[in-house]
């Protein structure tokens, strides 16, 4: 775990949190690989893409009609310290939350002269409607640019241990919403953009934005442990955890998943990097702390960061 010091105290203002029944899962062909295909898509999807998600798998039978959505009463009382964020993984989402803004208030403006304007972050169970359309719990953890918003049914976690391969844990669930919140960074300075443009293949645009929000990640991390002004701060990341996000960066890179999936690779179809590169650009962000070296719209090598 990348472990919250007990005495943080939360902020449940800008989260909201949702349930739903009724759900039967995507329409996807059955088994296995079907599903593995349609967490490619979604997972850190990050851009505008439930409207493509839709389009990929013939949409959702969700019944989005039935979705409710707790008080914030229920949540703000369940998660208050870092004890609560250590030990609920909807309190590890706040936190972690409350410490990317933290994070990115400062950063965003000092290294682009732009303000940073903090997203909401929406837990959900089942199915949720979005400003980019209603998704089910198959489409994995999100970030909606039309309402600025980053999704994220945690129950997704064990589907990356159980499906995907990973090793898991709470540092490598922090890396899941850190990255979304990459996207929401993106989203902010036009980067975005750059997905919709060129959409897939080894070197396209849309790896560059995954990519870029996995150095984003990286710049976090190693801010957030050594932040002693935080009002939610993070005891320091011991080797163990980082590897568990070196290992969520590899089960999700593009030639994992379609070997799992499919038994081969077509990088043509890449929308998301390798494995090795998820974790070259997230070490990137993590070794240097300096915003400049994730620029992988300019990298000549996205195989070797800062080449």
């Amino acid at each position: 775990m990348m472990a919250f010091k007990e005495n943080s105290q939360l902020n449940t203002d800008r989260v909201r949190r949702s349930g739903g029944g009724g759900s039967t899962g995507m329409k996807v062909g059955g088994g296995l690989g079907g599903m593995l295909l349609v967490l490619a898509v979604g997972v850190f999807f990050g851009q505008d893409g439930l409207n493509m998600l839709n389009q990929v798998t013939g949409g959702s039978s969700f019944d989005y009609s039935n979705v409710s959505t707790d008080s914030e009463d229920q949540l703000q009382n369940e998660c208050k310290t870092g004890e609560d964020a250590n030990n609920i993984t909807d309190c590890n989402m706040v936190g972690t939350a409350n410490s990317l803004d933290y994070f990115w208030q400062d950063a965003l403006p000092a290294a682009t002269g732009t303000a940073y304007a903090p997203p909401a972050l929406q837990l959900f169970s089942g199915g949720v409607n979005t400003g980019c359309g209603g998704a089910s719990s198959a489409v994995g953890p999100f970030y909606c640019p039309v309402d600025q918003t980053a999704y994220v049914d945690t129950s997704f976690f064990e589907t990356m241990k159980t499906q995907l391969g990973a090793t898991g844990g709470q540092a490598a669930e922090q890396y899941v919403l850190a990255h979304e919140f990459g996207h929401h960074i993106q989203n902010q300075l036009g980067d975005l953009k750059y997905s919709q443009y060129d959409p897939k293949g080894a070197d396209s645009g849309a790896v560059r934005v995954e990519l870029q929000a996995d150095c984003y990640a990286g710049l976090w991390a190693r801010e957030a442990q050594n932040d002693t002004e935080s009002p939610v701060q993070l005891e320091p990341l011991t080797e163990s955890e980082l590897e568990t996000i070196i290992n969520a960066t590899e089960v999700i890179g593009d030639d994992h998943i379609q070997m799992t999936s499919q038994g081969h690779t077509d990088s043509s179809t890449y929308t998301h990097g390798t494995s090795a590169q998820r974790t070259a650009w997230y070490m990137a962000g993590y070794n240097s702390g300096d915003m400049a070296q994730c620029n992988t719209f300019e990298a000549k090598d996205l195989n070797n960061p800062g080449a």
